[in-house]
């Protein structure tokens, strides 16, 4: 009996829109998809970063990545932090990996998704599950949840082919080991936390 690989990708997908937390994170997703011969289009969309300074070096790694590699790098919010703020109001006192994690989850890919429908990009992913800080039960649900909602209600009139959330544990077959061997090689800014002004704060205390 053969062994099951342990990325599997979807049938009929050559393309896909991934969404970046980083560059570190998705370096060696980049890398592999590139060698499976699956073009990628990174989309920056990630207005829980805080603070804007930190917003700002993030993105620029990202871009310098994506450029050197030669491939399409999109600007998606430019600090849509107040728009993000709204979206977990509420759930500001929860703990890392609870439900203001879903939240922001899902707000990220949510727009993740309507920028594939836009682009008319059957496939869109997530480097957040390549992360071991975060709940991959989590990020599969609130990618799920964005295609349905996408799939559901169009931005616009226009007919539109209906856009697939790749559901991938991103730490699986050696992209672990390979992103701390790229994050040396590109010398990427390698952040601390997650991200958020809640998750920061928890770093301080």
């Amino acid at each position: 009996m053969s062994k099951q690989p342990a990325i599997i990708v979807p049938e009929g997908c050559t393309k896909v829109l991934l969404h970046a937390c980083c560059a570190p994170c998705s370096s060696a997703i980049v890398e592999w998809l590139l060698a499976h011969q699956i073009e990628p289009v990174i989309y920056y969309f990630n207005p829980n970063i805080y603070p804007q300074e930190e917003y700002e070096i993030r993105k620029n790694e990202s871009k310098r990545h994506a450029e050197s590699l030669g491939i399409e790098w999109i600007d998606g919010d430019r600090w849509a932090h107040a728009e993000w703020l709204r979206a977990v109001t509420g759930l500001e006192h929860e703990p890392e990996r609870g439900r203001r994690c879903e939240a922001c989850f899902y707000h990220r890919l949510f727009y993740t998704a309507r920028k594939a429908q836009e682009l008319d990009i059957p496939f869109f992913a997530t480097t957040l599950a390549s992360s071991r800080w975060k709940n991959l039960d989590q990020v599969n649900a609130a990618g799920k949840r964005a295609e349905e909602m996408v799939n559901k209600y169009p931005a616009d009139s226009a007919v539109h082919e209906p856009v697939h959330f790749w559901a991938q544990n991103w730490r699986k077959d050696g992209l672990q080991e390979r992103r701390n061997e790229l994050l040396k090689e590109y010398q990427f800014y390698n952040q601390q936390y997650c991200g958020c002004e809640f998750s920061f704060k928890g770093l301080m205390l």
